[in-house]
């Protein structure tokens, strides 16, 4: 049986496997053109066509004599005149009569559909033995001619599949590694396939490389946009925060992080039976123990800041001020929203503090007074009040007389919790972020310098500084990566949803990535900052475009609607409604929304005429004239403040 191969340049080969001399370049041409054809005749006048821009003059006689030797040279035996029982000739035109496994494409494209069908491990083996039959680009001698373009085309798309498919049954063997170095090649080779991306990052994070694996999924999304000019898709935006939270749609990682995991549960459930451990040890341990899962952020955050209350008041009943002092103080978990995610159990953290302090000797210990100074100024954040600023000035102050630069990263986190009194203050929220950066970088601090990053990307975002935002969500990303902070991809993925809004993308482009970056916020564990989010997110690009904004009541503002009712009521006519809602509002809470709210009064105050409370909104927003309003939270923006 006569084969043929082009699956790379075309070859044929008789009954022995011996390769058939196919003459000159036109007559391959006419082998090739009838290949693509699968069996269908292709009439003299397609072929004159295919195989010269200007046919000569005698091209039809050409044609036959190309017709006639390439019969001679696959079937040399054929007697003469005997009808040719391969290259058949029909009507005016000719066709190829084969077996059906006689082309190389034909058996590949057969084990593909096949592979689909079988178990892993019967379609690996199927696949390996099918991709091993490139030898090259299909019809690789033909790359420039038109009427080969859609096989070649075709072909190479089944090539990638099925490589794509070998390495997911690689992955379904638990064999990762083996994925890897052939998904690494077929990305570089094929840098628009989300596909192998999302396979390379998988095959990575199962073989315990997680930092690898976030590489992957941030050189993806950079080529696809910066390259290729193309947004990638939910599911690999998605995919990053799934490593990073350890997401079980993932699956299993191999060795290196199953250890990890198997050495903290065993941790915890020795440190949950250690008899050995006294009270005052095991309360120390506990703290640090709630401190990792906070970090952790979803249910672990949630969890933490339950039981740091217990733990807090559990120390307070042994009598001992030093020991609940460390208690208290241990807790050092960089905060980077202003917002509470549970005021109750923050105002407890605050009250138990207060009661430490006054029970401490003022001297007795420095260290220990900048820690209780901190954790007031951040658990009262968003407060009305001037004392938890005035805790946060000193603990900088002593910190810096201690030069002890984790503490005074510590203090400065109060600090900055507390520069939301007034409207105006990203410049000096830029300058807690550099000194933050600073002392980690000198000082082997990651998560503060994790926490400057985010600070200064949410200052760089006030002033529209989309550059520098993109420099410190890139730093942020890659540091969380190596740390495994999880909660990072939180901030990083909202604020590439708002730099669509600040780049001028399309309102249903801004709006898309809102919703896109919103599951993430929904399983991050920081309610404080979740409620209400994605409404207000989407009521920023309705305003910003010049939209209709939705019906009083319509949206889940959480604990901001206060501030936004009033000016849904205007627009929608209600006029005496919002000027009723308007005379009786307080002061937006002190935290980072507080522009985007005065903003939302003012725009209300002007629609019904409440002067009073235009002045009183512009005199709020005064401060931040050349900012854009709300753009300090990294998340979302009302446009320019002086426009308001």
């Amino acid at each position: 049986m006569v084969t043929f191969s082009v699956l790379g340049s075309l070859e044929a080969q008789d009954a022995a496997g011996t390769p058939i001399a196919l003459r000159g370049p036109k007559h391959r041409a006419v082998l090739a053109r009838l290949l693509v054809a699968h069996g269908r005749v292709v009439p003299i006048g397609t072929l004159i066509d295919d195989l010269w821009e200007i046919a000569p003059p005698r091209a039809t006689g050409a044609i036959r004599t190309f017709v006639g030797d390439l019969r001679r040279a696959l079937e040399p035996d054929r007697p003469p005149r005997a009808a040719s029982r391969i290259l058949v000739t029909s009507g005016t035109g000719y066709s190829l009569t084969m077996a059906p496994d006689a082309v190389d494409a034909t058996r590949f494209e057969r084990a593909v559909a096949e592979a689909r069908r079988l178990d892993a491990s019967g379609a690996l083996d199927l696949l390996q033995r099918a991709l091993a039959e490139w030898r090259g680009p299909a019809y690789a001698d033909f790359h420039a001619e038109q009427w080969a373009q859609a096989e070649r085309a075709r072909l190479t798309e089944l090539r990638l599949n099925a490589v794509e498919t070998r390495a997911d049954a690689l992955l379904r063997l638990e064999r990762p590694a083996d994925a890897i170095p052939d998904l690494d090649a077929h990305v570089t080779e094929h840098p628009w396939r989300e596909s192998a991306w999302r396979l390379l990052a998988l095959a990575l994070y199962r073989a315990g490389r997680q930092k690898d694996a976030l590489d992957v999924v941030r050189r993806a999304r950079t080529r696809l946009a910066d390259e290729l000019g193309l947004d990638p898709s939910d599911e690999l935006v998605r995919m990053e925060s799934d490593i990073l939270t350890h997401a079980p749609s993932l699956g299993s990682t191999s060795h290196p992080a199953d250890a990890a995991s198997r050495l903290w549960a065993q941790a915890a459930q020795s440190h949950a039976h250690g008899a050995v451990l006294g009270e005052r040890a095991r309360l120390r341990s506990t703290v640090d123990l709630l401190r990792s899962l906070a970090i952790a952020g979803g249910e672990g955050l949630e969890a933490a800041q339950q039981q740091r209350v217990s733990a807090i008041h559990a120390a307070e009943d042994l009598g001992d001020p030093h020991l609940t002092a460390r208690v208290i103080g241990a807790y050092d978990v960089p905060a980077i929203w202003s917002r509470s995610d549970s005021p109750e159990l923050a105002a407890q953290v605050v009250a138990a503090a207060q009661r430490t302090l006054d029970a401490l000797p003022v001297a007795e210990n420095d260290a220990t007074r900048v820690r209780l100074l901190a954790i007031v100024a951040i658990e009262s954040r968003g407060s009305s009040r001037d004392e938890p600023r005035t805790a946060a000035l000193e603990a900088v102050r002593i910190a810096r007389r201690l030069d002890n630069p984790a503490l005074l990263a510590f203090a400065l986190n109060g600090l900055f919790m507390q520069t939301f009194y007034r409207a105006g203050l990203a410049a000096e929220r830029e300058e807690i972020g550099a000194e933050l950066i600073d002392l980690a970088a000198r000082h082997d601090l990651p998560a503060y310098e994790l926490l400057g990053r985010l600070i200064r990307l949410q200052s760089c975002c006030a002033r529209g500084d989309v550059a520098g935002a993109d420099a410190q969500a890139r730093a942020a990303d890659e540091l969380a990566g190596r740390y495994d902070s999880p909660l990072i991809t939180v901030f990083t993925t909202w604020y590439r949803a708002l730099r669509r809004a600040l780049t001028g993308a399309a309102a249903s482009d801004v709006a898309e990535a809102y919703r896109a970056a919103s599951p993430l916020l929904d399983r991050s564990g920081m309610p404080g900052m979740q409620r209400g989010m994605l409404s207000l997110a989407l009521l920023s690009v309705r305003v910003q475009h010049g939209r209709p904004l939705p019906e009083p009541g319509t949206l889940d503002l959480g604990p901001y609607a206060p501030w936004v009712e009033p000016l849904l009521r205007a627009e929608h006519g209600e006029l005496d409604a919002a000027r009723a809602a308007l005379y009786a509002l307080p002061d937006p809470p002190r935290d980072h929304l507080l522009e985007a709210l005065w903003t939302l009064v003012a725009r209300a105050a002007d629609v019904v005429g409440d002067e009073a409370t235009a002045r009183r909104a512009g005199d709020a927003l005064l401060p931040a004239r050349g900012e854009l309003a709300g753009a300090g939270t990294g998340i979302l923006a009302f446009g320019p403040i002086p426009g308001h």
